[in-house]
């Protein structure tokens, strides 16, 4: 686009034509060129008066260029200064205009200046077609500028995500309303929108405005039509919105479209030239969101001469027209069965629940799912603590160093001491002594701190780095890799061993975690099929203590706290639960972590989140769900 000014209608002046001449140069053909250039100097400059005044008539100008303004709101002008000839006391001034429109391309076209020798200097003739060739008296232009269809976003078979959907907008006409308190009331009853905040935006309202209070999917406006419908002062206008399948549906990665905000437009403002305007349907958040300019792609405008007077009805002439320039697709490694799959199970969980499912050996993120108590973005970038999940990683670190082995002999107490603090095994269950892959089935707490204890400092950050863990993923969509320190010593460096402490993880980068052990090859995580890698791949902890450590996940799923899942196919993984706050007895999110292996969706690598759950069945009755749907 042409380079922006600060001045409010133009850029300055563009001459590639002669220097300037001053006027009392005896020729009239360069008197010609600086009066013409002084006019459009002043008019793309900003200074309308001064370009008014250089005319035949001040006012009639005034008006026209006011207008000129109005009718291409925000366009800068360049302007190009062509050929002058000169006959008998009038000249034209051939000149070449380009509008930089406000969020679309650059209209350029030849026009010509009419001049007229007055007393002291030569004069623009104040008429419209000073500003068009083709815009004659009591005509304007018309700029109307548009926006091609969205660039599709999908799945990873190529199915498009978004599609054209009704809704409905739920709103309040101010000019209707007889009982505003008994309106907000019902209103909020209906949909969950606060009384005091409807209240509030009617009031603030001028008379007879529409105030939105809530938009609805067709379906979701039926379940509550009988309540509102029939409410004094409600109005239920319909609209087209494109949105995902529904309104859960992978929303932390996949973002959604609406009217653009002055924080989007922001966002796409290069040197003061914004890309979009108020009104655009944009990416308001996720993919749709970072991959804006792909998937919006280029506007194009028509530019029409019409009667000033609206009374007759004049389509107008078009003058120019740019062709709007489609996006283009990204394709995501979505998988539907398995995204309609995941809602469904964390749609049991009344506590807010998040599920992602990964690819092992790929990366590839194929759903992401949390339910309505929940905020949706907490399964990529919440930060919570993983409890007993964490011990798949403590076992890779007790294992790498040769500490023990899945047959080793270990203390599982009901209690440890660690500096003064106990510590306890869930209800203080004491097994004696038994081989590690029993401790680790049952999720024995005093073995995991008596044992990590030993580990040097480093031992256990390098075990989780080993996954990906802590690494500065570069993703579309930013996610929590986790945080495990690699300075904690004793009761800290004991609480993590158990996933307390100061270790922290997102459902997200714990399935990364599963699907890392899964596999054997950990690899980075994929939001977009063909994208930029998000980093180099992490190392993986080696073959052999693969080996040994997925036995142990195993194990938990044949006879230990997941054996629930005992009969949904070949499941490997570990529960969790984490306790939090400061409550008595303290409140405690529940986790599953695992991988399964064939299957008709191939295999799948997960993490279950249920926050406040209490313990890991809550969790793993989900996983049993999950499970369930796939088949």
């Amino acid at each position: 686009m042409a380079a922006r000014r600060t001045a409010v209608l133009g850029t300055v002046l563009t001459l590639l034509s002669a220097p300037v001449l001053a006027a009392c140069s005896g020729s009239s053909e360069d008197d010609v060129r600086v009066a013409a250039q002084n006019f459009l100097d002043d008019w793309s400059g900003g200074d309308t008066d001064a370009a008014a005044d250089a005319t035949t008539d001040p006012g009639a100008a005034r008006t026209l260029l006011g207008q000129t303004a109005t009718d291409l709101p925000g366009a800068t002008l360049t302007a190009e200064l062509g050929d002058v000839t000169v006959e008998d006391g009038t000249a034209t001034a051939a000149w070449s205009a380009t509008w930089d429109l406000a969020a679309a391309p650059d209209w350029t076209y030849d026009a010509t200046l009419e001049l007229r020798e007055g007393e002291d200097a030569w004069q623009v003739v104040a008429e419209p077609p000073v500003v068009h060739p083709e815009l004659g008296e009591g005509q304007h232009l018309l700029l109307s500028r548009s926006l091609p269809e969205r660039a599709a976003v999908t799945d990873a078979g190529g199915t498009p995500l978004f599609t054209p959907t009704e809704v409905v907008n739920v709103g309040v006409d101010t000019a209707q309303v007889t009982d505003l308190p008994a309106l907000a009331a019902a209103l909020s009853a209906a949909t969950g929108v606060a009384a005091e905040e409807i209240t509030a935006d009617v009031q603030a309202a001028p008379a007879g405005q529409f105030v939105p209070v809530i938009t609805l999917r067709r379906p979701d406006f039926e379940a509550i039509r009988a309540q509102v419908f029939d409410l004094p002062g409600a109005v239920f206008p319909t609209d087209t919105r494109l949105l995902a399948p529904s309104s859960r549906f992978a929303s932390a990665l996949l973002g959604r479209v609406g009217a653009a905000t002055a924080e989007v437009i922001e966002e796409t403002t290069t040197d003061g030239v914004a890309a979009y305007a108020a009104g655009d349907q944009l990416g308001l958040s996720g993919l749709q969101r970072a991959f804006q300019e792909q998937l919006t792609g280029t506007p194009g405008f028509t530019v029409s001469v019409v009667s000033a007077d609206e009374s007759t009805g004049d389509a107008g002439q078009q003058v120019a027209a740019v062709d709007p320039v489609p996006g283009q697709p990204i394709r995501t490694p979505l998988v539907r069965a398995l995204q309609d799959a995941a809602d469904g199970a964390v749609a049991t969980q009344p506590l807010p629940t998040h599920l992602v499912v990964v690819r092992p050996g790929t990366g590839e993120i194929l759903a992401v799912s949390s339910n309505e108590a929940a905020a949706a973005g907490n399964a990529l970038t919440g930060q919570y603590p993983p409890g007993s999940s964490m011990k798949t990683i403590t076992a890779t670190a007790l294992l790498s160093t040769g500490q023990l082995t899945p047959d080793t002999p270990v203390a599982c107490p009901g209690t440890t001491l660690v500096e003064g603090r106990e510590f306890e095994n869930q209800d203080q269950f004491d097994l004696g002594t038994v081989p590690f892959t029993e401790a680790f089935a049952q999720s024995c707490n005093t073995t995991f701190i008596q044992a990590g204890l030993q580990l040097p400092d480093d031992a256990l950050a390098a075990a989780a780095a080993s996954y990906g863990v802590g690494s500065d993923w570069q993703l579309p969509v930013d996610v929590f890799s986790g945080s495990v320190p690699a300075d904690s010593t004793g009761t800290t460096k004991a609480a993590d061993a158990i996933g307390q402490g100061q270790v922290l993880m997102s459902p997200v980068q714990l399935a990364l975690v599963a699907a890392g052990i899964a596999s054997g090859t950990p690899a980075v995580p994929v939001e977009v099929v063909g994208g930029d890698p998000a980093g180099p791949a992490p190392a993986g902890p080696g073959q052999a203590v693969l080996d040994q450590l997925r036995p142990l996940m195993r194990q938990v799923v044949l006879t230990g706290t997941a054996e629930a899942l005992a009969d949904r196919g070949e499941v490997y993984g570990k529960t969790g639960t984490a306790e939090f706050g400061s409550n008595t007895p303290p409140d405690a999110h529940g986790w599953f972590m695992g991988y399964r292996l064939g299957g008709p969706q191939g295999d799948l690598a997960f993490a279950v989140l249920v926050e406040g759950g209490r313990s890991s069945s809550a969790a793993v009755a989900v996983t049993d769900a999950f499970l369930g749907a796939v088949g």
